[in-house]
């Protein structure tokens, strides 16, 4: 199992954080991510609940659904569709909470990659250490972004 646990706390509004950090389809602005679009639009808000978003990166393709939204605090999300590695996603979830005009983010994933005993620990490990950087990197490219 994957366990991906990422703790940042950013020099900015939560309401900007947030906004950044549910927009689907521009997620290919972010190091590492190589493409990025809305699937599916959400049901009362374009990236809310129900919505399907594709990342494509490091040679992975994701399908992710929104399956919490409330703005400015909480995105949670489920991996529904996954290649080349097929997953079993536990949970994703960013919540937000602001402390002194300041935005303090934990980003949590967890989960399985579903291939034969051997390489389900090399792949969990992998999508663990991966996982972390790639968070970190998204945050930090939050935090310099000119408000």
């Amino acid at each position: 199992m994957f366990s991906i646990h990422v703790e940042r706390t950013i020099n900015k509004p939560i309401e900007e954080v947030f906004a950044v950090l549910s927009d689907h389809a521009n997620y290919a602005q972010f190091k590492g991510v190589d493409a990025s679009k809305l699937l599916i639009e959400g049901s009362e808000h374009k990236n809310g609940l129900g919505a399907v978003r594709e990342i494509i990166a490091s040679g992975a393709n994701l399908h992710e659904e929104i399956v919490a939204f409330e703005p400015p605090f909480k995105l949670g999300y489920k991996i529904i569709k996954s290649s080349p590695l097929p997953y079993d996603h536990f949970l994703g979830e960013v919540t937000l909470e602001e402390r002194d005009g300041q935005t303090h983010v934990i980003w949590r994933s967890q989960g399985r990659i579903t291939t034969p005993l051997l390489g389900r620990f090399y792949f969990d490990k992998q999508i663990q250490k991966g996982g972390a950087r790639a968070f970190g990197s998204i945050l930090k490219f939050i935090a310099n972004m000119p408000s």
